[in-house]
């Protein structure tokens, strides 16, 4: 329990450096979008290549692959059956709702926690594979589906699916690993190097990103869908995961908690830019990610309590 305290503890400890370096603006107003920006295309790539590259395939493509589509595909299915017809959304913001209820923040903050409290990045990838290669893709292609000016084809989505430089870093990592390529010195050191910059850059970037948020105004007029999709997310996956971990793979204790804390994870701060992008439940989106990312760190904290 100490341990997993003292993770949460780093990882709270270098939020809090980036909410100040936010409020006080020393890296100027675009610091998060250039710091999201730094770590999606350059520093997480490379994170993910070097840590799945020293990985055991079997057990990124095993049973937390599994639990992790199973509890992201019934959570997003019981957020429409609870609000398609009580809230009447339209199909293309109850698909935003419904990814904003089960998709997890797997690289902002899944890395870090899987560093710092389970005491290793790898335990991330699954949950970044699924996420990115599969049912990320499915949602879009859905949304595209439901509006008149973002059609696209089976292969412009698989095409912009492999284009992604996580699904890039990852499927490299996951060949070096299967065919047990070493890569030469000169070549391993720099990628290491950059792989270093993106937790701290990560966590800094996500602490200023909590700077002057409010959510949950009166006059959204999304306060329901914003509570359902943050209970769905915070309460129900990990509750589902554990259940999948329990009763269908069957995993020992320390990989349930495992599984059940990727589960927790907060929403993907990306699902606000695809609310953008559709300009469809862009508060709600909004909401529910800085809502679930606020309450999730100190929820998770509960879980090893409620495990033992």
């Amino acid at each position: 329990m100490s341990g997993v305290l003292s993770g949460f503890a780093v990882v709270w400890s270098v939020i809090a450096v980036g909410f100040l370096v936010g409020k006080t603006g020393v890296l100027g107003e675009n610091a998060r979008y250039v710091l999201n920006r730094l770590t999606f295309f350059v520093a997480s790539p490379a994170l993910l290549f070097t840590t799945l590259a020293d990985s055991e395939p079997a057990a990124v493509l095993g049973p937390y692959l599994g639990v992790a589509a199973i509890s992201s595909v019934l959570t997003a299915v019981a957020f429409v059956v609870l609000t398609r017809w009580w809230l009447r959304r339209d199909l293309t913001e109850t698909t935003i709702g419904a990814m904003s209820a089960s998709t997890v923040n797997s690289a902002n903050l899944g890395l870090p926690i899987a560093l710092y409290v389970l005491g290793n990045m790898e335990y991330a990838a699954p949950v970044i594979l699924w996420q990115l290669a599969l049912f990320s893709p499915v949602c879009l292609a859905i949304l595209d589906a439901s509006t008149s000016r973002h059609r696209t084809t089976v292969f412009s989505m698989l095409s912009q699916t492999a284009k992604n430089p996580m699904i890039v870093g990852s499927l490299a990592g996951l060949i070096c690993a299967v065919f047990e390529v070493q890569l030469p010195q000169p070549l391993a050191d720099p990628i290491e190097l950059i792989a270093g910059a993106s937790i701290p850059a990560m966590l800094i970037a996500f602490g200023i990103s909590l700077v002057g948020s409010k959510p949950l105004e009166a006059s959204s007029g999304r306060r329901a869908d914003t509570l359902v999709a943050t209970a769905l997310k915070l309460v129900f996956q990990p509750v589902v995961a554990w259940m999948c971990a329990t009763w269908i793979f069957d995993l020992n204790e320390t990989d349930t908690f495992i599984v059940v804390i990727m589960a927790a994870l907060p929403t993907a701060q990306n699902i606000f830019v695809t609310a953008s992008r559709y300009e469809r439940g862009i508060i709600q989106a909004k909401d529910t990610v800085l809502l679930t990312t606020i309450v999730a760190v100190p929820a998770m904290m509960l879980v090893p309590l409620l495990l033992t």
